[in-house]
């Protein structure tokens, strides 16, 4: 899998792959309708795939003995949404599978399930409650960016626990875990870090974007 400590039997493979297709279709014409309506949004679309092939490509060794890394996949998310974070995370994983060796394509599914969907729903609906709670955009993408990351991991241990629950699966989910995803944490936050630093950049330099995409009120965009 693409955490480069796993794999998948050849059932789970195209159950992962089968649920993530339908989000990714979706999220095609997701990404169809956006480009259309608004020209401007290419370029952020690409640097959103960009920052997240960057980002998970940094593979980073842990305590627990595995290997880990940032995701990359909240930046999109609060900009597209989850479907068209899926998208990108396609591309951005075949890439990987391909050119570098990190992951595979056999669990492309698994891991577009992990990175590309649950992980961005979650942050997708922490930024939605964030910005209705009217917390400012920058804090609610650290915290996005952060919960996205987080619970990628903690897919990821899921699948591994369905996929190989051993005598007891609460027990092997609780070992996946703790090898995964309780040692991505600090990532997480130098994820949700980085995200904010590259956001507000754009929020200063180009506002307009942003309330065209429905990120930013014009009311925020003339404060800055």
């Amino acid at each position: 899998m693409h955490i480069m400590e796993g794999y998948l039997p050849p059932m789970w493979c195209a159950i992962w792959f089968i649920i993530s297709a339908i989000v990714v279709i979706y999220g095609i014409m997701q990404i169809k309708k956006i480009t259309a309506e608004n020209d401007d949004a290419m370029p952020l679309l690409a640097l959103s795939g960009a920052f997240m092939f960057i980002l998970s490509s940094l593979k980073m060794p842990s305590v627990s003995g595995s290997c880990s890394h940032p995701c990359g996949n909240g930046f999109g998310t609060a900009f597209f949404g989850p479907a068209v974070t899926a998208v990108l995370s396609v591309i951005v994983l075949l890439f990987q599978a391909i050119l570098l060796a990190h992951g595979g394509l056999t669990t492309l599914g698994a891991n577009i399930f992990s990175m590309g969907i649950v992980g961005p729903v979650c942050g997708y609906i922490v930024w939605v409650a964030l910005r209705k709670a009217n917390i400012s955009a920058s804090i609610s993408m650290f915290f996005t960016a952060f919960v996205a990351d987080l619970m990628t991991y903690i897919t990821t241990s899921v699948e591994l626990a369905l996929a190989f629950p051993g005598a007891d699966m609460g027990a092997t989910f609780a070992t996946f875990l703790g090898i995964f995803a309780i040692t991505q944490i600090p990532l997480a936050i130098a994820e949700g870090l980085l995200s904010t630093v590259i956001y507000n950049y754009i929020e200063n330099a180009r506002p307009d974007i942003l309330v065209r995409l429905g990120v930013i009120s014009e009311q925020e965009a003339g404060a800055n």
